[in-house]
């Protein structure tokens, strides 16, 4: 079993954080794990890309495939329908529904959430809400990390000890925030916002 997620935003909102937490807990339940990250002008708000590769034996390359991709995380809508192309037929694309308009001509979010409703397989949530609900904007990535966790061939339980970890000098209520976040994107999967 090798399973390819595309991690897809824009610079700020926490892709590469994303990826390295899912990485983290991949290893943790013994996966083989390849990261990909291509960071290009995200210190300007730019495109921010990065290529998750799990397995249950060797990986031979980190590069995925066009078409194979098990699933597209998103930080924001746009930047999830940029790599679709990569997204196997059967695949799932789990993105934020607030947009980050960085560009002078940002598509009408109201077009964006259309094209997103008409694939086969796409959770959209309102990670931005519920990040906010749960404690801090900044936990928008975890609250995807939720969402996406049922399609992940990795334990919940193991992100939510990742978590603990990766947060542990920052304090117990950092802590607390995330996994709020992290189980309001798993709640929003099962109900997604639009």
């Amino acid at each position: 079993m090798t399973e390819d997620f595309v991690l897809a935003g824009v610079g700020g909102q926490g892709v590469i954080s994303l990826g390295a937490l899912l990485a983290a807990a991949g290893r943790s339940d013994g996966l083989e794990v390849q990261l990909a990250e291509v960071h290009g002008m995200a210190q300007r708000g730019g495109a921010v890309q990065a290529g998750l590769r799990l397995s249950d034996k060797p990986i031979h390359g980190a590069l995925i495939p066009e078409g194979r991709a098990r699933g597209i995380l998103s930080t924001e809508p746009l930047e999830g329908l940029r790599y679709l192309r990569y997204l196997a037929p059967d695949g799932v694309l789990v993105t934020a529904t607030e947009p980050e308009a960085n560009i002078p001509d940002y598509p009408p979010i109201e077009e964006l959430h259309a094209r997103l409703n008409a694939l086969p397989h796409a959770v959209l949530v309102d990670a931005v809400r519920l990040a906010r609900q749960a404690g801090s904007r900044r936990a928008t990535n975890v609250v995807l990390a939720g969402a996406a966790s049922p399609y992940l061939p990795i334990r919940f339980e193991t992100l939510e000890a990742e978590l603990h970890r990766a947060f542990a000098a920052k304090g117990e209520a950092v802590i607390e925030i995330n996994l709020r976040a992290l189980h309001a994107g798993r709640e929003a999967a099962a109900c997604p916002a639009l």
